[in-house]
């Protein structure tokens, strides 16, 4: 098994997780989510990010506008939608609880 692709797929699993939490605090630009993102060390790509910023729309979570732009075409900025703001409550619980569980996991001895 290579370790490259474990890597990737950890990733894969919390990208929902940390565009939704980049989103908290007001809405983002696509260009902005990446850089954020790719600062960050998450190492995605554009071709994973759109179709999962569609789908989160898609379920309610997220909201865009439009706004014209001077240096081309217009910009799709995102914004978390109430419904997205109380499931991003509740990953903040998850991940909090899965954090822990497997810190025990990984840096407890097995006590006999």
């Amino acid at each position: 098994m290579k370790i490259e692709n474990t890597k990737a797929q950890m990733r894969k699993g919390v990208l929902e997780y940390c565009i939704l939490s980049i989103l908290k605090d007001g809405e983002a630009y696509t260009s902005d989510i990446l850089e954020t993102l790719k600062n960050a060390k998450m190492l995605v790509v554009e071709g994973t990010v759109y179709p999962l910023l569609t789908r989160l729309k898609n379920t309610g979570l997220l909201a865009y506008r439009w706004e014209e732009s001077t240096s081309g075409p217009p910009r799709k900025y995102y914004s978390l939608t109430e419904t997205g703001k109380l499931f991003l409550n509740e990953l903040n619980t998850t991940w909090s609880d899965l954090q822990t569980a497997v810190k025990k996991v990984t840096r407890e001895k097995t006590k006999k």
